[in-house]
């Protein structure tokens, strides 16, 4: 199969969760055999292509004219995409799909499937409306109207938990059957050859420190500002223990300020973005992962800290609430709320027995649920489905459109013949 792969972020790039799921995927599409495609935004030095393990990456500059705003940019960036895809059908063929991911690429796709006659596959990540409990301004409504238009062209819509699945129904109405659920997974490789590293691990903590880690962005619906005000509870109850910030993002500042505020300007450290392998490092480092969101659709780093063999604390709020089950396979804690995260962390620094037997049961779930072999399959099954319903939607309107100039035809017949019968008679 022909995969063309929409995306605005794609490694070196990263912005979200989006640019490990298409990279994963579409390396694991190759190794199935199918031919993968991916159009991206080129950011830094990047070359403008190249083949990754198998996969076929154009990056693409935008305009040189500066944009008035984010949605400029990103329309700006939708038609370089057309180009590009074009220029690839033009010279190779054209696709069996299209794989569109988050309302970024909505424009391109739409205009690649109705100009190409190609069915369209979107996944939707994370919504406008959720991000920010609610559409409060004229932005949001006009990202959350694109993302509207995405899955209702799309032949078939791809979330990553029920939870997105129930939110897409309530916002935009889609039919149940037309949304699959397919979770994220990770790359099973991601720790080999790392094992927990005491130097490393002394550059942010001493060794008589118990480090609770967050990984991911510094915003506001990832819940950190929880997190550092269940500082105090959790050094109350067990004082050697050091917070590590691992990330980057728009409330960095405000996070620091907070920690300051708190007296815990040496007890909480911020890293940063990590390069991936220190990220790594990091996991095996750790004692305690938290992710205390606030909105969380998937939750991919929940699965690489498990995986990590580290016990993990979550907030009991979407795809989160679905990876982790309270006391099995890690800890829960109420959204939003400090102080129960601090009670779920206190109760593993405590118990190590309970440590002991959450990440191990956390470790074998990701490895049976959350590899990228079943999750391709899955995915691959979503794309014949589209094709099939593609195909069979030409026929019917093929169908209709012949029985049409068939009536006319019959219509055209049964007018003229009394005339004929005139002229006869004449």
């Amino acid at each position: 199969m022909k995969i063309l792969m929409l995306t605005w972020e794609y490694p070196p790039r990263i912005v979200g969760g989006i640019s490990k799921v298409v990279y994963d995927l579409s390396g694991r599409l190759i190794k199935d055999g199918h031919e993968v495609t991916v159009v991206t935004y080129r950011e830094g030095n990047a070359p403008y292509f190249e083949v990754d393990k198998g996969v076929n990456v154009y990056r693409i500059d935008n305009y040189m004219i500066n944009p008035n705003n984010f949605i400029d940019w990103i329309m700006q960036l939708n038609f370089k995409m057309i180009a590009k895809a074009g220029e690839i059908i033009g010279k190779e063929g054209k696709f069996d799909i299209i794989h569109a991911h988050d309302w970024l690429v909505a424009y391109s796709a739409k205009a690649l499937k109705d100009a190409y006659n190609i069915p369209m596959c979107a996944t939707i990540h994370a919504t406008e409306s959720g991000r920010n409990s609610g559409i409060h301004d004229e932005t949001q409504r006009y990202i959350n109207d694109t993302e509207w238009m995405l899955t209702y062209e799309a032949t078939e819509v791809i979330v990553n938990s029920n939870y997105m699945k129930c939110e897409l129904q309530r916002l935009f109405g889609l039919p149940f059957e037309k949304i699959s659920v397919i979770p994220n997974g990770i790359n099973m490789n991601m720790y080999n050859g790392i094992e927990k590293d005491y130097d490393f691990r002394r550059r942010v903590a001493s060794d008589n420190e118990k480090i609770i880690m967050y990984a991911g962005r510094l915003v506001y619906e990832k819940g950190i500002q929880n997190l550092i005000s269940a500082a105090p509870k959790i050094l109350s109850g067990y004082h050697d223990t050091k917070f590590i910030i691992a990330g980057k993002g728009a409330m960095e500042g405000e996070l620091k300020a907070q920690a300051n505020y708190l007296g815990l300007g040496n007890k909480v450290y911020f890293t940063g973005q990590l390069p991936y392998k220190d990220l790594c490092k990091m996991y095996k480092s750790a004692d305690i992962a938290v992710f205390p969101s606030t909105y969380e659709p998937f939750g991919v780093v929940a699965i690489e800290a498990m995986y990590a063999g580290i016990p993990t604390v979550v907030s009991d709020i979407g795809g989160l609430n679905e990876i982790v089950e309270h006391g099995i396979d890690g800890m829960k804690s109420y959204a939003g709320n400090a102080n129960s995260i601090a009670d779920s962390v206190l109760a593993l620094l405590y118990d190590h027995q309970l440590a002991d037997k959450v990440s191990k049961n956390a470790k074998a779930k990701v490895k049976s649920i959350y590899n990228w072999n079943k999750i391709a399959q899955d995915t691959h099954f979503i794309y014949q489905k589209a094709i099939c319903q593609t195909m069979a939607e030409r026929q019917k309107h093929q169908m209709a459109q012949e029985n049409a100039r068939k009536t006319k035809k019959a219509k055209t017949k049964g007018t003229l013949l009394p005339f004929r019968g005139r002229e006869a008679l004449a």
